[in-house]
């Protein structure tokens, strides 16, 4: 007996997505994507007229204005599985750009909490990217955003004790499975940092026509000892709210 397989591709196109629960016309063109849904209202504390679009899973939408453009922010949740679907989602309603800021753990010495960290490209560590692309496919940014973050991020940290990095991260499916052996073999390839999600972000964003970038405050330093059960949140929490003022003032820079 035939059957008629469904194709996820053109199903859902138009209407209020299933995930995300979001429907065309509900959200900017550009989106900052926290992990976690507790971090979306602190994105709402710099904008205005805020309103809060759906919140499904672990998918939280609010939007803003910032400067007089309007801003989306949504959570992907953790790992590479629900960012790629998070990402399908709001590129299906009308968003054309999405950045990244989350929290990432340092993999060079001299990485400190609350340092931040710019995305240039991203080692594939991941299982949900296979699914969508040859092994050997680069999951890289978009090198506008990915300047512009930087640039800014510089700029707000000016005369401070932050410094801001930039370079290639890790994306990793199992958090509890990095061994020191790993983390040892990623400082020797000079990976700056690792973290969980941008592998699926840059190539959903490719893959898709869309802009794509990233900026984390780092959690710890994994190759200097420092783990996030050493009482680093407050460092983590001042990086969190510079990596979100860099990304919307990217935002508005760039005009995304």
């Amino acid at each position: 007996m035939a059957t008629t397989a469904v194709d996820k591709n053109s199903v859902g196109l138009g209407e209020r997505q299933y995930h995300i629960g979001i429907a065309p016309g509900e959200v900017s063109t550009v989106a900052l994507l926290p992990g976690d849904p507790f971090r979306v209202p602190m994105i709402a504390e710099f904008l205005t007229d805020v309103k809060t679009v759906a919140h499904q899973r672990e998918h939280l939408t609010m939007t803003g204005l910032y400067k007089g453009r309007l801003i989306t922010a949504t959570s992907t949740g953790m790992g590479c599985p629900s960012t790629a679907i998070a990402a399908e989602e709001l590129i299906r309603v009308g968003v054309t750009s999405l950045i990244r800021v989350g929290s990432s753990a340092g993999l060079q010495t001299g990485i400190r909490p609350g340092d931040l960290l710019v995305s240039e490209g991203t080692l594939r560590n991941d299982g949900t990217t296979a699914a969508y692309a040859h092994p050997g496919y680069p999951a890289v940014p978009d090198l506008q955003i990915a300047t512009s973050l930087a640039e800014t991020a510089r700029s707000l940290t000016a005369g401070t004790s932050t410094t801001v990095h930039s370079g290639l991260n890790v994306s990793d499916d199992a958090f509890y499975a990095e061994t020191p052996e790993w983390i040892a073999e990623l400082n020797g390839l000079g990976i700056l940092n690792v973290e969980m999600e941008s592998s699926a972000l840059f190539v959903v964003a490719r893959l898709r026509g869309v802009r794509a970038g990233m900026i984390c405050a780092a959690s710890s330093n994994l190759h200097d000892g420092t783990s996030l059960y050493d009482g680093v949140k407050e460092a983590l929490a001042a990086g969190w709210m510079t990596s979100i003022e860099a990304a919307l003032e990217t935002a508005v820079r760039l005009e995304l």
